[in-house]
This record gives C-alpha cells, sequence and structure tokens, in this order.
C-alpha cells in the first residue's frame, strides 16, 4: 500500500520535498521495515493472542505412542496452540503496507500464505476444540485431506505462475554449484516440480515443530537465507565489475521476483518475534496454522527465484525431518510383511525425538538443530559464487 501511495504521489511528494519517501520504492528497505514491523506485530499483539487461546481453551494436547515421550511432553499439556494466526497476521500486514500489491508474485504468495494457514486453522480448531470426527476422538484433517488442499493449491499456483512470465530463466532449473548447468523446463514438468516443492516443504516445516522454538527458529535462518537470493534475484540495481549481480554470480535473474523479499523479510520478523513466546518453556505454539502456511510460503519463494534445489540445503533440518519419517514408516510396514513385526530405524521419528530418546535434553536439540540450520544456511549462500 504505501509502495504504491508513494509511487503514485511521487511526483507531488518529490515538488513538497518529500522525496526522500522513495525509499519506500526501494525493495531493500520495503524488505528491512517488513522485518521490523512484523517482529513488532508479533511482539505487541503476541500476550493479547495468547490470553485470548487461554480463554477459548485452545490448548495442546500431546500424545504419543510411547510412554516415555508422553512423560517427557507432559509439561506441555494445555499449553495454547494455533499461534500461526499471529504469525500469518504479522506477515499479511507488512507485506500489504509495504510491498507492491500489483506485483503478481506478492498476490500469489499471499494466496499461499492465507489458503495453507486456513487448512492448518481447520485441522487445528477440530483437533483442539472437541469437535472430533466420526473417525477417532479429537480428529482433526486426515492426512489424505490436507494434501489434496495443498496439491490443489500448489497446481493453481505453478500453473498461473508458469503462465506469467515469458522470460526462459522463469521457466528453467538451475543446478548450484555448476555455472551454466540448466535445463529449461515444459509446463508440464514445471508444475509436477513446484507442486513436489510446495507441499513438501509444507509438511516438511510441520513435522519439525514438535519442541519449543525449533521450527520457529530453523524458519527464521531459512527465511534470511532467502531474503538475500531473492534480493539478488530479482533486482538489477547492483553491479559488480560493470556487470548486473545476477550476470556476476551466474544466477538467474527473475524479473519483478524482488518481491519475493519482502516476504521472506515478513517471516524473518514474524518468526523472531514469535521465538519470544515460544522459546523454552513455550507459552504458545503454531500448530497447523502456522506451519503448513510458512512452509509453503518457503517453498514458493523458492519457486519464484528458481532456487528449489538450494531450498534443500537452506531446509535440510526440514528435509531430515521429512526423510527421518518417510524411512521410518517404509520400513516398518516393510518388516512387518517380511518378518510379521514391524521394526524402526530410529527410536522415533520425526528425527528430533530420536535425539530426545538418546537422552539429549529439549533445549539441546533446538540448538544444535538451529545450529546445523546456520551452517547449511551459511553453506547454500556460499554456494552463490561457487560456480
Amino acid at each position: 500500500m504505501l509502495y504504491l501511495l508513494v509511487n503514485y504521489y511521487y511526483p507531488w511528494l518529490s515538488a513538497h520535498h518529500l522525496g526522500s519517501l522513495r525509499l519506500f520504492r526501494d525493495v531493500t528497505f520495503q524488505t528491512t521495515v517488513a522485518t521490523l514491523l512484523s517482529f513488532a506485530i508479533v511482539i505487541f499483539f503476541g500476550r493479547r493472542t495468547i490470553g485470548w487461546l487461554r480463554a477459548k481453551k485452545i490448548g495442546d494436547h500431546p500424545n504419543f505412542d510411547q510412554d516415555q515421550m508422553n512423560r517427557l511432553m507432559e509439561g506441555k499439556k494445555g499449553t495454547p496452540t494455533m499461534g500461526g494466526i499471529l504469525i500469518i497476521a504479522a506477515i499479511a500486514v507488512s507485506v500489504l503496507l509495504l510491498a507492491d500489491l500489483k506485483n503478481f508474485y506478492v498476490q500469489m504468495a499471499l494466496v499461499c500464505l492465507v489458503w495453507l494457514g486456513a487448512v492448518g486453522a481447520v485441522d487445528d480448531w477440530l483437533k483442539l476444540t472437541g469437535m472430533s470426527r466420526p473417525q477417532a476422538s479429537r480428529q482433526g484433517l486426515t492426512s489424505l485431506e490436507k494434501l489434496l488442499f495443498q496439491i490443489g493449491l500448489a497446481v493453481v499456483l505453478t500453473v498461473f505462475t508458469y503462465r506469467y512470465s515469458n522470460y526462459q530463466a522463469s521457466h528453467t532449473f538451475f543446478f548450484p554449484f555448476l555455472k551454466r548447468a540448466h535445463i529449461l523446463l515444459p509446463m508440464s514438468v514445471f508444475i509436477v516440480l513446484g507442486t513436489l516443492v510446495l507441499t513438501g516443504s509444507s509438511n516438511a516445516v510441520n513435522l519439525t515443530d514438535g519442541l519449543d522454538g525449533l521450527a520457529a527458529g530453523c524458519m527464521a535462518i531459512a527465511s534470511f537465507a532467502f531474503v538475500v537470493l531473492a534480493l539478488i534475484a530479482g533486482s538489477d540495481e547492483f553491479s559488480v565489475a560493470g556487470r548486473s549481480l545476477t550476470e556476476y554470480l551466474y544466477l538467474p535473474s527473475i524479473p519483478a521476483s524482488g518481491q519475493m523479499a519482502v516476504l521472506a523479510g515478513a517471516m524473518l520478523g514474524a518468526c523472531l518475534g514469535f521465538l519470544w513466546f515460544n522459546c523454552t518453556p513455550a507459552q504458545v505454539f503454531m500448530g497447523d496454522t502456522g506451519s503448513l502456511a510458512l512452509g509453503g510460503l518457503l517453498g514458493y519463494i523458492a519457486i519464484v527465484i528458481r532456487q528449489e534445489l538450494l531450498l534443500l540445503m537452506i531446509g535440510g533440518v526440514f528435509v531430515a525431518e521429512a526423510v527421518s519419517v518417510m524411512m521410518q514408516v517404509s520400513y516398518f510396514k516393510y518388516t512387518r510383511r517380511k518378518f510379521g513385526e514391524g521394526r524402526r530405524i530410529f527410536l522415533m521419528s520425526p528425527l528430533h525425538h530420536h535425539f530426545q530418546k538418546l537422552n539429549w535434553s529439549e533445549g539441546q536439540v533446538v540448538v544444535r538443530f538451529w545450529l546445523v540450520g546456520a551452517m547449511l544456511a551459511m553453506m547454500a549462500l556460499a554456494t552463490v559464487k561457487l560456480r
């Protein structure tokens, strides 16, 4: 909104010595302010939101199939969840105020955020308010139902995103480390790849959200990395040795994608603000409301700036969590058919619970996963010149 207003009235503002407001047209400034604003919104409304959730009795009820984990998580019972509504609101307000709302990618990103947030909110509400489904007590949306909503959104977004741009780079799959290695994708492959990325990242962040501060901290690290990548991919303002920055680094230049940095900055600020209340001992959990939306939005930003492979590295913690669940479930089913009893690879999945079973404290698991996430993000950013 501010971007559009300043852009429209800039001649008048300049004539009245208010030309400094042109800063709101600069994507780096927009991103910085979006980060600070979303952080401030979460901090300011955090306690009010937690109080409202408590009043509505929207509290968490951890329930595992192992008594040891139930004992470890006993203290979390009753902690308000659905705190993701605060994260989504902070991101949405910051983007609506500071981003270019005529930008197609911004519009699609907001659709992604709200859609997945709504799916997560319905799931949380069904589980946490006693509105149980016929299949089981306190059952929210089934895995299939959530997956269908995610795939449906992903297909729509990828179709529109592919058709929007006529630039070849927008339809190309790029490889890290390799200077000119890339593949031009037909629309069908682009849609399949984009659907896998968006649904996969959404579910991976959802699986990671199991310990105080784990998902929020890892998301903040990943968001910062994508702020940098989006600024590079979408801006031709910077130059090195007489060449644009993307040309100098051999990275894809995606017209109009610089505004994705504003989205990533808003995510960064919202996640840092949420950590204020979500760090051990957590006063609130984000629930599926926040985790599905954050993961999906991160995936969509990666699709727009054509950095799907770097998403795997930057989100390495999320990938490991998701892979651990898939391996555990697949191996359990295979051994049950072959040997008559299910066997496990990990002591428990997702992966963070495996380390808890190894007698790591919750704080140790969270901080060590943060450290791994930070190292992976730094490695990913280093690849922009390792070509």
